[in-house]
């Protein structure tokens, strides 16, 4: 991590922004309570065009984890890195394609040519400087085990040294949250590995286009991969390496000449009825080649400790993601991904809690971590790399509480908690949102798979109850999130000039604060509901 003093000429350019970008004038600084306004400036700053979108393993990134740290000290807090620092470094690798890669596929002895950005493209994964690989090609549906269920679509294959082409998204007819979590490609490809195979190839869905086309894929081939490595440098297990992703076109040439129809295949997919598998009448070959670095980045980390004795080596810890998507290609002469709502307002709520925890004159019972987490963009990376590293004893970590992206663009009536009812954390959520005159909706678009896209997955993974709350879909909310998502996620225009409701960032950081305080002073610790599917899976307290 950088010094304060080697980012002074950075933050000095901020005090050069454009007056639009800088604190507000003073008729609208008015309206503001100070509570709003210092959430304001605090996303005025880390969404500045000095910062340049806050990527991860980037100078920008470290400057906007300083100010974190800077606030966590104002707020009252104390270090909860590594050594008795702020930072608790995270060791990225990072992988990106050193030239365009190859592929060729034989379907019963004819070759049949594979259209690179047509039939497939590829999804970085930081597994190998080169991969090459030539085997038959198996098709296993899903590619999914799940003891809960009885599925395992592996039953009856032999994928011994072969590639396993398996559909993007998951079934259809499960609980939004599970099938999202069984649609996780990581997770598939270590089950791939498990049972012999050499690689895997994922193929487009209808479901899967919806959400995120093989257009965009395809447009997007030579980002960067990013993993957390370590201590002896290798990167974490990814599995057997991802091959390649095949469009519908792809798929069409892939099972040609087979027993199985890709046509069936897919319109089984569509109605959910149970898809045929088998071996393939195809091999593949691939040769792909990659420049892999070390990227160091940190995760920015605050104590506020316990006031029970009993209680005060137990810790709740609230995370919300620092970085962004950085600078990319130019829309409409704007390259910088500002990362507004995405997620400089989290950081900010997150700061403003510890603030509210912090000036209080008693502190919580349970001792309060405050994780501001790198590389979320890059799948969730620094939350995985704490989850697995807490810097305290990881028997300590009771729940996790995440902020992640409200869209705060209009004010929120009702709100939707992700994971809430898995655990004794359901409770506490449903009576700080009644107490404040909110109502808890379920998820209204389960199929974005929200519940694996945030950071409160990666400690759901490892055993510990968890939440993250959003803004809901009820009054102007949902119309407000169409226009965000469709307009400006993942854009230059992510930026302050939002139409950002202040009002509601402050019952958005209240209703947070109130879910934290009774997780911490809560007798109990926070359990799984006894049989739940996560909580079983992970072997998290109470659950079975």
């Amino acid at each position: 991590m950088r010094s304060l003093l080697l980012c002074l000429p950075l933050l000095s350019l901020v005090a050069a922004q454009p007056a639009e970008a800088q604190a507000a004038a003073p008729a609208e600084q008015a309206a503001l309570s100070p509570e709003q306004a210092a959430i304001k400036a605090h996303v005025a700053f880390l969404a500045s065009d000095a910062l340049r979108g806050r990527e991860a393993g980037t100078p920008d990134y470290d400057v906007a984890a300083e100010y974190v740290a800077s606030q966590m000290l104002a707020a009252g807090l104390t270090p909860g890195g590594a050594n008795g620092s702020w930072f608790q470094p995270v060791p990225l690798v990072a992988a990106k394609p050193a030239g365009e890669p190859v592929m060729a596929l034989t379907v019963a002895g004819r070759q049949v040519p594979m259209a690179f950005g047509t039939d497939w493209t590829i999804r970085v994964t930081p597994y190998a400087e080169r991969i090459a690989t030539s085997a038959p090609v198996v098709f296993a549906g899903y590619g999914i085990v799940d003891k809960a269920s009885g599925r395992d679509d592996y039953r009856g294959l032999d994928v011994r040294g072969k590639i396993v082409a398996i559909l993007y998204s998951g079934p259809k007819g499960l609980n939004s949250e599970i099938a999202a979590h069984l649609g996780n490609r990581l997770d598939r490809a270590r089950l791939a590995k498990a049972h012999g195979a050499v690689g895997v190839v994922v193929i487009e869905t209808s479901q899967i286009h919806q959400v995120f086309p093989f257009e965009a894929m395809a447009e997007g081939w030579d980002t960067r991969g990013v993993t957390w490595a370590d201590a002896a440098g290798k990167p974490r297990d990814a599995g057997v390496p991802t091959l390649g992703v095949l469009s519908f076109a792809g798929a069409d040439k892939l099972f040609a000449g087979s027993k199985i129809r890709w046509s069936d295949v897919r319109a089984a997919d569509d109605a959910g009825k149970k898809l045929p598998t088998g071996p393939l009448a195809a091999t593949l070959s691939t040769e792909q080649r990659f420049t892999v670095e070390q990227v160091p980045s940190a995760n920015v980390v605050g104590m506020l400790r316990g006031s029970d004795p009993a209680l005060a080596n137990e810790v709740v810890v609230l995370s919300a993601h620092l970085d962004h998507i950085g600078v990319t290609k130019p829309i409409e002469g704007d390259a910088i991904n500002n990362g507004a709502l995405d997620n400089a307002i989290g950081i900010a709520s997150m700061l403003e809690v510890a603030k509210a925890f912090g000036a209080a004159g008693t502190r919580p019972k349970r001792s309060l971590l405050f994780v501001a987490v790198t590389a979320e963009e890059k799948g969730l990376i620094g939350s995985d790399y704490f989850a697995v590293h807490p810097t305290v004893p990881k028997e300590a970590v009771v729940a996790n509480v995440n902020l992640d992206m409200p869209i705060l663009t209009y004010r929120f009536v009702d709100l939707v908690a992700f994971g809430a009812d898995r655990s004794s954390i359901g409770p506490a959520v449903a009576a700080a949102a009644k107490a404040r005159g909110f109502a808890l909706v379920p998820d209204p678009a389960p199929e974005e798979a929200d519940f694996v896209r945030t950071d409160h997955y990666s400690f759901v993974r490892q055993g510990v109850p968890s939440v993250s709350l959003n803004p809901g879909p009820g009054g102007p909310g949902a119309a407000a999130t169409k226009a965000f998502l469709e307009n400006n996620y993942h854009q230059p225009s992510d930026e302050i000039g939002l139409p950002i409701d202040w009002q509601a960032a402050e019952a958005f950081v209240d209703v947070n604060q109130a879910i934290v305080q009774t997780l911490a002073d809560a007798p109990d610790r926070p359990r799984w509901n006894r049989g739940d599917y996560f909580g079983t899976l992970y072997h998290g307290p109470m659950a079975k």
